[in-house]
């Protein structure tokens, strides 16, 4: 017994060294994580076309190029155009604005020339430039390269030129200058190339920047660049951390309360998890922004998803009479399937937004995968060693783990039809709403700025105004005057310039904030200027996140089919997940809530937090059929399934809705605005996965063996009637 202590002690003073180190570690690195332009600010750069009147089509396309090479910065940069034929590009965590023009180039006309001066392709044909290593095979030196990635019209054009100029040069000309000069070697067919022989690293990545900068369909020129300040104040960070500290105290003390001596080292895990993930975001140079912060709270939440799963099963598995050792043993052996497959599947959506999102879309799926990883990692193996350590010092009695006997099964299924029914309702309410809303005029969904664009007014104040001092004098001014909800603000560094944001003014409304500044603040009409902006969030953006969710829905549910060996458990899913979605659309639709860059980052959210839910109830569904009798029936074992894991069920929706709540009651505008809805989706989540999903795997599990059954009911119908004709006949000659 002394030994066992001894190594309980041991284990837990390790277990609390690495919390404080990596905690330590992770309060260093803090400065060192990337803050988004709404928290720290950054450069503001805004280009004009060469040529006076750009098509759309164009515009478009450059705009969308651009926000793919600015994400070498940071994920959460900002392309939207400005006027007519401006560009202007927000990149946050930096400071330097002609350092970031520099290394991003000057947008210019790059082609592509053979030895007679003839154009054989442009950079439009140009899909990727990346700087490179490579060794040398025989003398193991190192060589700097630059990789080239064409699209398919430029793969079929350079095949053709690369063919016909083997051993001759082809020149690199950008703006009118050659900026390289390579000899083709062989033919180049597949698409892809490398040009060699740079004499630097730094040479082969400004290469790289000339051409992916020359690969704009249109030639643009600077126009302006500056500092910009952060668009909130610091008081958005303060309130934040705030709600994070609250959240993770009434986490700690529910997780406690509820699973004992488990809840202790389920906190103890926390605290080590808050450390690592703080690392890995310094580590990885995520860009955080508000909503980011909002993500990473909301994870903390997340992660007490697996606890809650393991300490259930140790509950279990006591209250069917196992000693605490082997309950602690068994319970984690049940719970792994469950928690692997609902992590994998939602890493399997974070890769593919990661690999084909982009914007705020890719930055998300850089939290969600670290979270993740974190939450598995403590989970299976840090609460497992806090657990254990605790049991060795002397934690042997049951009544400190909790004893979780067998219940009643509940009758959810029911119920089925009367939550088939409020479901459907609610759906469509959803699209009566939003089809009333286009009809009128008024829009499906009340768009924000992110998404419809608006007015950007720039405004010389007579004095340097704090933040805060905008937030609270100004902006309510801005608001009466034009009649606007939706305004945001943003300084520029070292000037007494301040940036409004709203959504499109008229002339009328613009000649009354115009007033209104000069009225109240004595600021020289002549310094105020105004412009049109698109959204942020580009068309090719939305198109990137739809995509992006289409092939990850395919994805999680060939991975379910795969794991559960049926194709109805992966329908179910994937059913339950798009009705989530839907859901959530109808309360922004009825409610008319802002839909902002915020929409995209909060569907994601609900996607992977559903479909984790579900794959919690669809294991103990599959672990109960393995033990299923003959005299139990499929809806008394689903019954079943259900009600074994409702509290699982709640208090892992209860833990984060807390999270998500203090949040929206202590957060910033911006912050409630992500949380709201947040809060309906952890709420409906619940109930889909309670209410609906199994009933959805019955109906359809039982409609296949019905409609299998039937042609076998009727082949035996026919054989007894056919026999019934036989015995007559029979009868008839014996007669």
């Amino acid at each position: 017994m002394k030994g066992n202590k001894g190594k309980g002690l041991l284990g837990l003073l390790i277990l609390l060294a690495c919390i404080a180190l990596f905690g330590w570690f992770g309060y260093d690195t803090a400065d060192d994580i990337k803050l988004g332009l709404d928290l720290a600010g950054g450069v503001s750069i805004t280009y004009r076309t060469v040529i006076d009147d750009p098509s759309a089509e164009d515009m478009s396309d450059t705009i969308y190029k651009l926000q793919q090479r600015v994400q070498n910065y940071s994920t959460e940069a900002a392309v939207y155009q400005e006027g007519n034929n401006r560009i202007n590009i927000d990149i946050p965590g930096v400071s330097d604005a002609n350092e970031i023009l520099e290394e991003l180039g000057k947008p210019g006309s790059l082609q592509f020339i053979d030895e007679e001066g003839n154009v054989i392709l442009t950079g439009e044909q140009v899909e990727e430039a990346q700087a490179g290593i490579n060794e040398d095979r025989t003398t193991g030196a190192q060589e700097y390269i630059v990789s080239l990635k064409f699209n398919a019209e430029g793969t079929e054009t350079f095949a053709e030129a690369t063919t016909a100029n083997v051993g001759k040069h082809i020149g690199i000309v950008y703006d009118g200058a050659i900026v390289s000069y390579p000899v083709v070697n062989t033919a180049i067919t597949g698409g892809e190339c490398y040009i060699e022989g740079m004499d630097s690293y730094e040479e082969a990545q400004n290469l790289a920047a000339t051409i992916r900068i020359g690969s704009l369909s249109l030639e643009l020129e600077e126009l302006r660049s500056q500092v910009v300040g952060a668009r909130l104040g610091q008081d958005a960070i303060a309130t934040s951390l705030k709600a994070a500290l609250i959240g993770f105290a009434i986490i700690a003390v529910f997780m406690i309360a509820v699973y004992r001596i488990p809840g202790v080292a389920s906190v103890l895990a926390l605290g080590l998890y808050v450390g690592l993930e703080m690392i890995l975001l310094s580590a990885f140079e995520v860009t955080l922004t508000l909503p980011g912060i909002a993500g990473i709270i909301l994870s903390i939440g997340m992660a007490v998803d697996a606890n809650v799963i393991i300490f259930t099963r140790i509950m279990e598995e006591i209250g069917v009479g196992k000693t605490v050792r082997s309950a602690i043993k068994t319970g984690f052996s049940k719970a792994t399937s469950a928690i692997v497959d609902g992590n994998i599947t939602t890493l399997i959506a974070a890769a593919v937004l990661f690999l084909r999102g982009s914007g705020t879309v890719k930055g998300f799926a850089t939290t969600l995968a670290i979270g993740i990883i974190l939450s598995m990692f403590t989970a299976l193996f840090v609460t497992r060693g806090g657990l254990i350590a605790l049991y060795s010092l002397g934690f042997e009695n049951p009544k400190f783990y909790g004893v979780k006997k067998n219940r009643t099964p509940v009758d959810f299924l029911g119920k089925k039809k009367i939550c088939f029914a409020i479901s459907i309702a609610a759906i469509v309410i959803g699209w009566a709403v939003m089809i009333g809303g286009a009809v009128s005029g008024r829009g499906a969904l009340n768009y924000g700025m992110d998404f419809k664009g608006g007015t950007s007014t720039n405004v010389v104040f007579n004095e340097d105004m704090s933040l805060e001092d905008i937030d609270s004098q100004v902006i309510p001014v801005i608001r009466e005057a034009t009649g606007v909800t939706e305004v945001q603000q943003q300084k520029v560094a070292g000037t007494n310039e301040v940036i409004f944001r709203t959504q499109t003014l008229t002339v009328d409304q613009r000649q009354a904030m115009e007033d209104a500044l000069v009225e109240n603040f004595g600021v020289d009409d002549e310094t105020i200027t105004a412009e049109s902006i698109s959204g942020a969030v580009s068309d090719e953006m939305k198109q990137d996140a739809i995509v992006a969710v289409i092939i990850s829905t395919i994805l999680m549910l060939l991975y379910i089919w795969l794991r559960f060996k049926d194709i109805h458990f992966a329908t179910s899913a994937v059913a339950a997940l798009v009705h989530d979605v839907l859901v959530v659309l109808t309360f922004y639709a009825v409610a008319r809530w802002s839909v902002g860059s915020t929409f995209i980052a909060c569907m994601l959210t609900i996607v992977g937090y559903s479909i984790n839910a579900t794959i919690v109830i669809f294991d103990r569904i599959r672990e109960n059929l393995r033990t299923k009798t003959n005299k139990e029936s499929l809806a008394d074992l689903v019954n079943n399934s259900i009600t074994q894991t409702f509290t699982r069920s709640i208090n892992t929706s209860l833990t984060t809705f807390v999270m998500v709540f203090v949040l929206f009651i202590l957060g910033v505008s911006s912050i409630r605005e992500f949380a709201l809805p947040l809060m309906v989706g952890i709420v409906c989540g619940t109930y889909s996965s309670v209410c609906i999903t199994g009933a959805l795997w019955y109906v359809m599990t039982t409609r296949k063996k019905a409609v299998k059954a039937e042609p076998a009911a009727k082949a035996d119908t026919a054989s007894e009637t056919d026999g019934s004709k036989k015995k007559g006949k029979s009868g008839k000659k014996a007669k």
